[in-house]
């Protein structure tokens, strides 16, 4: 097989039939289901947790507005989704979106890191709610298992955690039971969850002194005052506050799961668009509020980093307030868990549907509607990772997949718009040869075109590579102070780029019924934080991520490749849906 040709397998995509909603799994899921799910799986121990820690160690009472940084970028991200969703009405959410616009190679590789994403996740939640609910034990769980089963590894957990895998094995029977069953539940919890959001900010209200959020640096404490920064509404100035974001962002984690329910929801293309807008709006507002009540109660510096919100309470003399907290973030952290592993058997369905991963993960039970083996492994894997496994060095492997879905998904926003086609295939077409004044002068649209053309597309899609590789670059001299002038060329680049992209005739997006808006705008900033967030994750993390990639690219290389059902070589199984066969080319 020659250059050509592997280039051509590993670019071709998926082509959905217009108007083709059928499906093995259960249509059950309305907008409040979904809305639910997503603010379920996103408003978790971060509610409780995060804004404690954040404002004590970083941003001070100025962590509101690093959790309103965070909450754009996110909503850059879930404005793309909901375009996808919009688009693509199947379950697998990334991983899908990607093999529609940018290809299988691409989408396998969203597609695996979406599986790290999960698995980690879940498996995290689970370790926190086990140690939550030890604590309030005495930690009676810890110390035994200690004494009777002591792990003296140094990346493994100090004993074997069975009731964190005991605690997956439960959502994992509940999720194979079916969709609608867990979902109610789901509801149950977030809704409680939600009361509990509302009850803190009433009550810390009461509480509350504005006077807090301008303590000057001569009134805190001598023993504060070296970790403490500047005093002020920002102590640590705006590097505190964006370092803060990035923190923030990952409390907004959680949303993609409701884009994974494509072959659930009753009508697809509106709800989940719109649950992804109301989940992310309420995410937000929930954790605004919150911040500002807990950095109004108590001085920042004061702030317990682990468990902000009884050690608040516990001081201001509302002990019925504190277990009230404490019994609504257990059903959060239901929810998160909930949250955090419904997408994972989706996501190995629709890749064992398109062969890429072991199509025997495409199995749906015929009585309970689920893909049943998917979900098992899934729920196997996570039990595993959360008994045995010390997660703290891991946790930023789930951003890292996480952000690089999110600008994935961005990019192919862009590269949709700028289509010859109102189609949601790309061309394998090579564009007919143009002379280079007329490519030249196309670059900012001079000649005149409305409608986008093979030379448009082709300037549209080279200036977004482009753009990514100039992006990068910014981003990582970002952390150098030496690189002023170099930071000016790029960034001067970047708004070149931009230019150049926004001259560019686009698509039509009549008939959607969720579109991005200020394109290109939108996904050009989705891109650009995104790529940021990454820079800032420390190189254990990308060895990490590259030893996970490693693994994917032997199962996809080895088997996904022959077996895929866009393999003109391959005979489709009668249960898999012949697809039709596109190339793309850059």
């Amino acid at each position: 097989m020659g250059c050509a040709r592997i280039l051509s397998v590993l670019r071709r995509c998926k082509q959905l039939d217009d108007g083709d909603n059928s499906t093995p799994l259960a249509r059950c899921l309305g907008v409040l289901d979904l809305t639910a799910l997503g603010v379920g799986s996103t408003l978790g121990l971060g509610v409780y947790v995060l804004a404690g820690a954040v404002a004590k160690t970083v941003a001070g009472p100025a962590v509101t507005i690093s959790f309103l940084v965070a909450a754009v970028a996110s909503a850059f991200a879930g404005l793309c989704y909901a375009e996808f969703a919009a688009r693509v009405p199947k379950a697998g959410s990334a991983y899908v979106y990607s093999y529609v616009s940018v290809g299988e190679f691409i989408a396998f590789t969203i597609g695996w890191n979406l599986i790290l994403e999960y698995v980690i996740g879940t498996a995290g939640v689970a370790k926190g709610m086990a140690l939550y609910i030890d604590s309030l034990c005495n930690n009676t769980m810890a110390n035994t298992m200690q004494s009777i089963a002591p792990m003296n590894v140094s990346f493994l957990a100090d004993y074997p955690d069975f009731f964190a895998f005991a605690l997956v094995a439960v959502i994992t029977v509940l999720l194979g039971v079916g969709v609608k069953e867990s979902t109610k539940l789901n509801n149950v919890f977030t809704a409680l969850n939600l009361i509990t959001v509302i009850i803190v900010v009433i009550t810390g209200a009461i509480k509350s002194d504005p006077a807090n959020w301008m303590i000057d640096a001569a009134d805190i404490p001598e023993e504060y005052k070296d970790k403490a920064g500047e005093g002020g509404f920002a102590p640590w100035g705006v590097a505190g506050i964006m370092a803060g974001a990035a923190k923030c962002f990952f409390g907004f984690v959680g949303f993609d799961c409701v884009a994974t329910t494509g072959e659930e929801a009753k009508n697809p293309k509106r709800d989940i668009p719109m649950s992804i807008v109301l989940s992310l709006t309420i995410v937000f507002v929930s954790y605004f509020s919150i911040a500002t009540v807990l950095t109004m109660m108590l001085p920042y510096y004061l702030q317990d980093a682990d468990a902000p919100f009884p050690h608040v309470f516990t001081v201001a003399g509302l002990p019925a307030v504190k277990w009230i907290v404490t019994i609504g973030a257990i059903f959060a952290l239901c929810t998160s868990l909930l949250g955090a592993m419904f997408p994972l058997p989706r996501v190995l369905y629709a890749m064992g549907s398109d062969g890429v991963l072991f199509r025997p993960l495409a199995a749906i039970n015929n009585k309970t509607k689920t893909p049943l083996l998917a979900t098992a492994l899934s729920g196997l894997l996570s039990a595993t990772m959360a008994a045995i496994f010390n997660l703290n060095q891991l946790i930023d492997m789930m951003s890292i997949g996480t952000l690089l879905a999110y600008t994935i998904v961005a990019t192919s926003v862009l590269i949709l718009r700028y289509e010859e086609e109102q189609t949601l295939q790309l061309h394998a077409t090579k564009p007919a040869p143009e002379t280079p004044y007329n490519i030249a002068k196309q670059l900012f649209n001079l000649l005149g075109i409305k409608y986008p053309t093979q030379l448009s597309s082709t300037i549209a899609k080279v200036t977004i590579v482009i753009f990514f590789c100039v992006a990068l670059a910014t981003c990582a001299l970002l952390t150098w102070d030496r690189a002023a002038v170099a930071l000016g060329v790029l960034g001067a680049a970047l708004l070149v780029l931009l230019v150049v992209l926004y001259r560019q005739p686009r698509n039509s997006v009549e008939g959607l019924s969720f579109a991005v808006p200020l394109v290109p705008l939108v996904p050009f900033l989705s891109v650009c934080m995104n790529v940021y967030l990454m820079v800032q994750l420390d190189y254990q993390t990308w060895v990490r991520f590259i030893i996970w990639i490693i693994l994917g690219y032997l199962i996809y290389f080895f088997y996904g490749l022959k077996h895929s059902s866009l393999n003109e070589k391959t005979t489709p199984s009668n249960d898999i849906k012949e697809e039709k066969v596109i190339t793309t080319k850059f």
